[in-house]
């Protein structure tokens, strides 16, 4: 009982620890999944099926389609926004990509256990055009839709500061680090809808929801390789590596997304008066994404509730975003590349 009293303590005071203490936690946490993964292979394998080759493969396809799976847009998006929005109120949130990438794979793990057990339900929920299919992915397009939009409009508001503020810089005007975060109309109508989400914690359910809706070719594709493996005769401990491989791979690149996210932001905001330009363009790639991102899911949302059949909602249901979202990833790394180059020749003695 000392020992769970004392890991409840720590749990609790977790954010009074020092931030590479609390890396080590998120990135243990991590490493743990990967280890559980590993176990229930090595489980499976000592079952003596002879399908031990044919184990291997779908454990490592799950894994890299979990790879994959974390670099959608709409996932960057999300995290990439919400880390903003703490780093602006002064938090150090090392594990949103990991919350919401826990989240996320949380539903794609039970609809695995669903599959192993036998479980018709998730055969029916991964069936395009069947009802229990319909709801779920109305729920999951509808929420991650409307908190894209309340973080992009939210974001928006601090670029906007962000590009005033370089440009009183620009004419010798003293900055303080409060122009930088969001205030006026838009922060103060969406304080409200914020307001729940204070921790990098709660974006665990924000991850929930936006798995809810099967809404991807990898998520149907996963389940479905673990139907075929399942009817195949793969023993179940084998069975259950495959989602927890996807999750294992997931929460590893979404962590470091995040945690890479929040050394942006931080560095824009210790030095606003040199890092003003970075901040301003990092946070409206970020605020344009979202909305992006939002109004592509909502119209897919109107398109698939009303059962519309214009063009423009047609067209944005059908869009693909997995590719899109290493475009994402490679054009915020480019811009923090050269503002670290252009920092490192700003502070370099001249001769």
């Amino acid at each position: 009982m000392t020992a769970i009293t004392n890991i409840t303590t720590l749990y609790r005071d977790r954010e009074a620890l020092p931030l590479r203490t609390r890396l080590l936690f998120t990135f243990g946490a991590v490493a743990a999944l990967h280890a559980a993964a590993v176990v229930l292979l090595l489980a499976g394998n000592a079952a003596g099926s002879g399908a031990e080759p044919l184990i291997w493969g779908l454990v490592l396809t799950a894994y890299l389609a979990g790879v994959k799976h974390s670099y959608d847009w709409d996932h960057l998006a999300a995290i990439d926004n919400s880390t903003r929005k703490f780093v602006a109120q002064r938090q150090d949130p090392v594990s949103v990509g990991f919350a919401f990438s826990l989240g996320h794979s949380s539903v794609v793990t039970l609809a695995g256990i669903l599959v192993v057990a036998g479980a018709g339900m998730a055969g029916q929920f991964m069936q395009d055009g069947t009802t229990g299919n319909l709801v779920l992915g109305l729920i999951g397009s509808g929420v991650s839709g409307l908190f894209l939009l309340a973080m992009g409009l939210f974001n928006g508001s601090a670029f906007a500061r962000s590009a005033r503020a370089y440009r009183w810089a620009r004419t010798g005007a003293t900055v303080d680090p409060g122009d930088l975060e969001p205030r006026g109309l838009v922060a103060l109508l969406l304080a409200r809808p914020l307001s729940r989400v204070r921790r990098p914690r709660n974006i665990y359910v924000i991850g929930f929801l936006f798995g809810l809706g099967f809404d991807t070719a990898t998520t149907i594709g996963l389940l479905m390789m673990t139907t075929a493996a399942s009817l195949a005769g793969v023993p179940p401990f084998a069975l259950l590596a495959l989602p927890l491989a996807f999750t294992a791979a997931m929460t590893l690149c979404d962590s470091l997304n995040g945690v890479a996210m929040m050394r942006m932001y931080r560095s824009a905001l210790e030095d606003p008066q040199r890092r003003l330009g970075f901040n301003a363009v990092v946070t409206g790639i970020s605020a344009v994404s979202a909305l992006f991102i939002a109004v592509i899911t909502l119209g897919g949302f109107a398109n698939a509730a009303f059962a519309l059949e214009d063009p423009l909602t047609v067209w944005l249901e059908s869009l693909d975003l997995g590719d899109a979202g290493l475009l994402l990833v490679a054009l915020l790394l480019a811009v923090w590349g050269a503002a670290a180059v252009k920092g490192r020749l700003a502070g370099s003695p001249r001769h």
